[in-house]
């Protein structure tokens, strides 16, 4: 077989790789209601029972937050421990950004009750942090006890997104938040919909 007809079909075989992450990627949407927030964390708990506290908190951090699943995986306690924010680096972006803990440090405070001064907020017990893969298992058996299609490890940012949209309207800072470079980008990441565009500039009341 000829280097050209080797490099050819790698070429193919890479490119139909690419096509299903980038349709998996597509696939991930953000949970669009606080009921199925409920369930979803109520599944989290019945599909891991002994794990059910960290992959709780590791959830509702990420829908908190908006914070990517590797930049979640290593956040360490005494970052968090009675603290109303947090400064990360993000690591795909490089950026600084603060990230605000108010709403969740009632259960941040709950979680370390128990655990020491400091190490990482989602130890493995292999020692280090939780990799983004075991992150994903924990998201992925609650999924599939609720037979949801849509869940991935993209659902807890896109999740944060699609409710400070449904809040606020304001994609602007959204898109800042979120270190996207157009709103175009935001608003298609979040997964806003036709009705969503409808549901937000009904009723404005001009006339």
């Amino acid at each position: 077989m000829t280097y050209d007809i080797v490099s050819s079909i790698a070429k193919a075989y890479i490119g139909k790789g690419a096509e299903l992450m980038t349709n998996q990627m597509q696939n991930v949407q953000p949970i669009r209601t606080t009921e199925d927030i409920a369930k979803f964390i109520d599944a989290i708990i019945t599909a891991s029972p002994k794990t059910a506290d960290r992959n709780v908190l590791l959830f509702k951090l990420g829908v908190s937050t908006g914070l990517r699943i590797g930049d979640l995986v290593k956040l360490r306690i005494e970052d968090v421990r009675g603290r109303a924010s947090v400064l990360v680096m993000e690591g795909k972006t490089k950026k600084a950004r603060e990230v605000y803990l108010d709403d969740i440090m009632p259960e941040i405070a709950d979680y370390l009750a128990d655990k020491p001064a400091e190490g990482y907020l989602f130890a493995s017990a292999k020692g280090g942090h939780i990799t983004p893969t075991q992150a994903y298992r924990a998201l992925d058996k609650a999924a599939d006890m609720l037979d949801w299609d849509f869940i991935g490890t993209h659902t807890l940012r896109k999740t944060f997104g699609y409710f400070y949209y449904k809040k606020t309207k304001d994609l602007v800072t959204l898109s800042e938040i979120l270190n996207h470079s157009s709103q175009q980008i935001t608003r298609r990441y979040i997964g806003i919909r036709d009705e969503d565009i409808r549901e937000s500039v009904r009723g404005l009341g001009l006339f």
